[in-house]
């Protein structure tokens, strides 16, 4: 018979070997984390742990990040890796990723027919240039992901930012943007209902035509419907996007606009203050004249006031002109062209955040006036050195002509776009409905809701190719070939007023960059080698001379 002390050690170690089993085999569901970094770098937010939740099927995702990268790409691979790992503790099998090399294939062919599969689904490489052996190199790359639900497949751009900041400063908005690129479109893809935008018609709006860009943009996450104002009161509208009117408003139409606003709804407005015809700028210049949308009195009502005149800045986009014939044959160049502005300010808000400039032609300012209870935030600025024309006034080529005036542009970051929150006094209140209204029922305030106010509609124009005819992506600016965040500006503002689970204030994760002091390196770069050398041996030899005298001296 066994000794029972010794049988009781065999039971006490099976105990505990079955206590680890079964900790190994359900530890995967129960888990917890700590963050202690200042930032919360590493913290997901409530509303992307929601989605997460909330899957009916597995998320396939392929990042084509990978390979020979340099140093500051490996940072960003590592972080994508890490936000992903995160993402699975919360939707668990639900979501499985891989990274995948695009320059794995042998064949050359092969790796060009990868490459092209990558375009084809709207991936566009980068060019990295890097140093190996002393010699540089050019890579291409591809900083996106796909990301695959129920049959349903997506792109996803991860390498983002101000295109003004450093390279470091980029890479470091990309890091930041992570979580909210991943989240909204796994967000997008898995919903079941869908919000129902209206784009205004009936005042000589942008045509489809020249909202190709905007239009295919939304139709990925919303319904998208153009509607005529003085036959529908936008009943079963959530948002109504009011783009570049030339026409006024009818009393009949601003009535059901805002009755709108007072049911909850979301407005956003692209206006022109100034009417021209560009076409006659090249015939001795044009007058630009003030437009009456017959809006003033319902945007006063809400808090802004748009202002009668045309901004100049010196952050300038280009025009092209003539500049003299080459023999018979005219010479076509890019020209500044203080009326198209690269906006670059921004408040610190997440619609704003990290976007890559807005391309705007013929801008006006925004005042704010009194309104009870509406929070006035100023999204847009113009940049540093800016003046205003008032309106009516000459607009003329023989503008890009003048020697830049550092005296003229005085003024600096007026205000171009704002968003305004909260409860809304309707235009009617304590006053009939306009006549000619079917069944008036006049709402006097609404619930909490946004307006979004802009003073450029061509904000949402995409351009076109002038060799093809074919409509550009929106924000393309073709001079330049650069695509500004006219794209994002939009549909970071509709998430901001239609997203309930609040998922676009993940744009306000902040990583802090902590670079170190290259001249102090330089100086003290041998006192820290030898230090991180010497004194590891040093403390090695100390505890064992310690410990060897603390034993002989207890056993002597």
């Amino acid at each position: 018979m066994k000794n029972p002390v010794q049988l009781e050690r065999y039971l006490q170690f099976i105990a505990i070997g079955l206590f680890l089993v079964l900790i190994n085999v359900y530890g995967d569901r129960f888990f917890f984390s700590l963050d202690l970094t200042e930032e919360k770098r590493f913290t997901i937010s409530e509303a992307t742990k929601k989605t997460l939740h909330n899957l009916d099927d597995v998320v396939y995702i392929e990042v084509y990040l990978d390979g020979d990268l340099n140093a500051s790409f490996q940072r960003l691979q590592k972080s994508i890796r890490e936000t992903l790992d995160r993402f699975r503790m919360y939707a668990g099998n639900r979501l499985q990723y891989k990274f995948i090399n695009p320059d794995a294939f042998e064949k050359q062919e092969d790796r060009q027919g990868f490459y092209q599969q990558l375009v084809n689904k709207g991936i566009q490489p980068t060019q990295l240039f890097d140093t190996e052996n002393g010699k540089q190199i050019q890579k291409i790359i591809f900083p996106a992901a796909s990301i695959s639900y129920q049959n349903e497949e997506r792109s996803v751009l991860l390498l983002k930012g101000n295109k003004t900041a450093t390279a470091e400063e980029q890479l470091n908005q990309s890091i930041e943007g992570l979580e909210y690129e991943f989240a909204t479109m796994i967000q997008k893809m898995s919903q079941q209902k869908r919000s129902v935008i209206a784009i205004s018609e009936g005042h000589n709006e942008l045509n489809n035509n020249q909202l190709t860009g905007l239009l295919n943009t939304l139709n990925e996450s919303y319904i998208v419907e153009r509607i005529n104002l003085q036959t529908n009161s936008l009943d079963g509208i959530n948002a109504v996007i009011i783009p570049q009117p030339k026409i006024p408003f009818s009393p009949v139409e601003k009535y059901h606009l805002d009755q709108f606003i007072m049911r909850g709804g979301k407005a956003l407005f692209f206006l022109d203050m100034a009417q021209m015809n560009l076409d006659s700028i090249s015939i001795g210049g044009t007058y630009a004249f003030g437009y009456d949308l017959q809006l003033t009195d319902l945007l006063f009502r809400y808090g802004v006031r748009l202002n009668q005149d045309l901004v100049q800045d010196t952050e300038m986009g280009t025009i092209i002109l003539n500049v003299g014939n080459l023999g018979n044959k005219a010479n076509l160049q890019p020209v500044p062209f203080p009326y198209y502005i690269k906006l670059n300010n921004f408040a610190k808000h997440p619609i704003v955040r990290n976007l890559n400039g807005i391309y705007a032609q013929f801008l006006g300012t925004i005042d704010t006036v009194k309104a009870d209870g509406i929070r006035k935030t100023p999204l847009i600025f113009t940049n540093k050195y800016s003046r205003t024309k008032q309106l009516p006034t000459m607009v003329s080529l023989d503008e890009v002509k003048l020697e830049l005036d550092p005296e003229l542009y005085r003024k600096k970051y007026l205000p171009v776009a704002y968003l305004l929150e909260g409860k809304f006094t309707s235009l009617y209140r304590n006053r009939y409905a306009p006549q000619g209204v079917q069944n008036p029922k006049i709402i006097p305030q609404s619930p909490e809701t946004q307006i979004f106010v802009c003073t450029d509609g061509d904000i949402l124009k995409n351009d076109f190719d002038p060799k093809t005819g074919n409509p550009l992506p929106l924000g393309f600016e073709k001079t330049t070939r650069q695509t500004f965040s006219n794209k994002e500006l939009i549909l970071n503002t509709l998430s901001y007023m239609l997203d309930e689970n609040g998922l676009i204030l993940t744009r306000n994760k902040e990583i802090t960059l902590r670079p170190l002091d290259k001249f102090r390196i330089g100086e003290e770069k041998v006192f820290w080698q030898t230090l991180n050398l010497v004194l590891p041996i040093i403390l090695v030899l100390a505890f064992g001379g310690l410990r060897f005298f603390l034993r002989k001296k207890k056993y002597e």
